[in-house]
Order: C-alpha cells, then sequence, then structure tokens
C-alpha cells in the first residue's frame, strides 16, 4: 500500500476508483464527486461491487481507516493505496464534494 497525497488523488480520479469507507453520517458532510460509499464495517460483504482490475484509493476522515482498507484490499488481490489526510486535508484544500 502506498501513501498518496490529495493532489495525486485529484488527478488519479479518472483512472482509479475512490472508496469512501467513512459512515452515512460522515458521509453527509460531502465526499469526493465519483467516489463509491462502503462503511469500512461493510467492505467484506460488499467486495464485489469493486473490479479487481481498477486501482482503488481508499478515503477517511483521516487516514486512518483508510490505510487499514487498502492494506485488506491489497492482501485480498486489489491494487489499492490510502489517500494521506483523508477527507480533513481534502476539503481543507478546497477540492470538490457532493
Amino acid at each position: 500500500m502506498a501513501e498518496i497525497t490529495i493532489t495525486e488523488a485529484e488527478q488519479r480520479r479518472t483512472t482509479a476508483r475512490i472508496l469512501d469507507v467513512r459512515e452515512d453520517f460522515e458521509v453527509e458532510e460531502g465526499m469526493i464527486p465519483g467516489a463509491l460509499h462502503i462503511p469500512m464495517g461493510q467492505l467484506q460483504a460488499r467486495l464485489s461491487e469493486l473490479d479487481p482490475a481498477v486501482p482503488v484509493i481508499a478515503v477517511c476522515r483521516s487516514g486512518n481507516r483508510s490505510a487499514k482498507v487498502a492494506d485488506a484490499l491489497n492482501g485480498a488481490g486489489y491494487t489499492a493505496d490510502t489517500m494521506t489526510g483523508g477527507m480533513i486535508a481534502w476539503t481543507g484544500a478546497g477540492l470538490p464534494t457532493t
């Protein structure tokens, strides 16, 4: 797993799947446009929603949960990175949310 910056995540949004692993109440505050929302606790049951051929960028509030998810995805045969600083860094930089 690699830690990527918000700038790298923004640049790779069209070639990678952004996976938001925050809880429903956190996502209500906004998420990265086009991201797939699967709360961390539901990942195992919903893994089929991810295409193993498409790289994943895992995102959470600050970067802790997404690092665990990226590790788990890599262990399951996916290519996954985590976005350092999470949505706190993304929104702090003024990047778009829906």
